[in-house]
């Protein structure tokens, strides 16, 4: 039989079909009591096959959801103040899970090669997550309904982003995009610093300041900017994190002037963030985390001029009183302080708390530190006391052993990284990539201290990206020197 176009069956001729048809009532159905709730329904009519479009494509492609989560981290809880009620956290979650499944179902057509994964870093991670697992049955648990909400960040995280950048970003030219996506994430985040603190805030982010952010982010009258995060300590600890990052890879970057002046933009921007957040703990990461980098040079000349250049930052802020005029300085000399108010209040309730851990070498559970925790155990001194420093709340939470043990993980991770740069690789350019985020992890671990930003969102994802990227140094070495070799071919 003679072909015509007219015999052939179109999209629309699907419609005389029953199951086609039926689809699309209960369809046109769905999006008409959408439409019906208001405006939010209907702006979920038009993100709905957005979002389906978003997930056809992680499914083609799962490295898409861990770019997907990156760029969210950075702003997702920030969401929060435009539109209540919708758990962000978890999208973040869902990206995660969704990456997973989409390589358990396309193992059964194609090598993924889980054995990627098969790494000392991401055994420390199986360690950590068995023990945050241990503590749903900790019995000296006091808030037990809050350790789902409480373990994301401290555990699951770095569970299920370690071996996933092993399995998708295992190439150079993955962690070169990774650094470039960060860098325009730190220029916006700080822009949109910039603006709050010369501008103003949108109205949204005012209603929040004269409610729950009145008591932390506006003293003496003056602002303490946070940006899309959701609150100044945040903002600042992050900013000074990518601040080390790009600033260290501006200075090494030869190859591509538009690269360097990318980082460039973003190290400056990112440190002006910090200095205008007004958190007076994000100081320690650029000084500890260049501190580090100027060691790990191996140039004397090097040391000597960072050693000068802490030195003086140091001499300017805790000697001196020259820019007290300035409050952005004013506040960031505070930290250099011993007897600052807020430091002695926090030394207080670390040695109330040092006699209450003594009973409780496991801790007191997930959770239990947190607000929510009053709800459960009211009596409880662990959600009386601010903990305020992330390794007081590890403490505190899962006592002397999980902090023991917490830090172990970390101080292994910087402590074999920075042996495999300094004896190992032999590319100057990969050498430094490792230098900025070993650095930038000894920064946020040393800062810590005074704030909880490890395992925060967006610092947290971050880090545990960092941590697999320098377990990955010498396979990216040897990539760029192969590809050397076959270019002098």
């Amino acid at each position: 039989m003679k072909y015509h176009p007219f015999m052939e069956e179109k999209g629309a001729s699907l419609l005389a079909k029953p199951i086609p048809f039926f689809l699309m009532i209960i369809s046109l159905l769905g999006m008409g009591y959408l439409a019906s709730g208001g405006i939010v329904n209907g702006v979920g009519i038009i993100v709905i096959p957005l979002v389906l479009t978003y997930i056809y494509f992680i499914c083609l492609n799962p490295k898409i959801a861990l770019i997907g989560m990156f760029i969210l981290n950075y702003f997702i809880l920030g969401f929060a103040r435009y539109v209540k009620g919708i758990p962000y956290g978890m999208i973040i979650d869902f990206h995660l899970f969704l990456a997973l499944l989409v390589l358990f179902f396309q193992s059964f057509f194609k090598d993924v090669h889980w054995e990627k994964a098969k790494n000392p870093l991401f055994t420390l991670a199986i360690i950590w997550f068995g023990w945050i697992v241990f503590q749903l049955f900790n019995p000296m648990a006091t808030a037990r309904p809050l350790w789902f909400q409480s373990m994301r960040g401290i555990g699951l995280y770095m569970f299920l982003i370690i071996p996933l950048v092993f399995i998708l970003f295992d190439k150079i030219k993955d962690l070169d995009r990774f650094f470039k996506i960060w860098a325009v994430l730190a220029i916006f985040a700080s822009i949109k610093g910039i603006v709050q603190k010369n501008i103003g805030l949108d109205p949204w982010e005012q209603a929040w300041l004269n409610g729950p952010g009145s008591d932390t982010h506006l003293l003496f009258g003056k602002l303490r900017v946070f940006s899309f995060f959701t609150d100044a300590g945040q903002f600042g600890g992050s900013q000074g994190h990518a601040g080390v990052i790009f600033s260290i890879l501006a200075l090494n970057e030869k190859k591509s002037k538009k690269t360097r002046l990318l980082y460039a933009v973003a190290g400056g921007l990112a440190l002006f963030g910090m200095m205008i957040s007004g958190t007076r703990g994000a100081i320690a990461v650029p000084i500890m985390g260049f501190g580090l980098y100027t060691v790990l040079r191996k140039n004397v000349k090097v040391m000597v001029a960072g050693a000068i250049l802490g030195i003086s930052v140091l001499v300017f802020f805790k000697y001196t009183t020259i820019g007290n005029g300035n409050y952005t300085i004013n506040r960031m000399r505070t930290a250099f302080n011993p007897e600052d108010k807020s430091l002695q209040v926090r030394l207080e309730n670390q040695r109330k708390l040092k006699n209450y851990m003594a009973s409780r070498p496991i801790g007191t559970g997930l959770g239990s530190t947190t607000g929510a925790a009053k709800k459960y155990a009211p009596g409880s001194l662990a959600a009386q006391v601010p903990t305020d420093s992330w390794y007081v709340m590890i403490w505190v939470e899962q006592g002397i052993v999980g902090l023991f043990l917490h830090l172990f993980i970390l101080l292994f991770i910087v402590l074999k990284s920075s042996y495999v740069i300094f004896f190992r690789l032999k590319d100057p350019w990969v050498k430094a990539q490792m230098s900025a985020l070993v650095a930038g992890i000894w920064g946020i671990m040393v800062a810590s201290y005074g704030n909880a930003v490890l395992g925060q969102l967006p610092t947290g994802p971050l880090v545990y990206a960092s941590m697999a990227f320098l377990f990955m140094a010498e396979k990216f070495d040897k990539e760029v020197e192969n590809s050397s070799e076959c270019q002098q071919l």
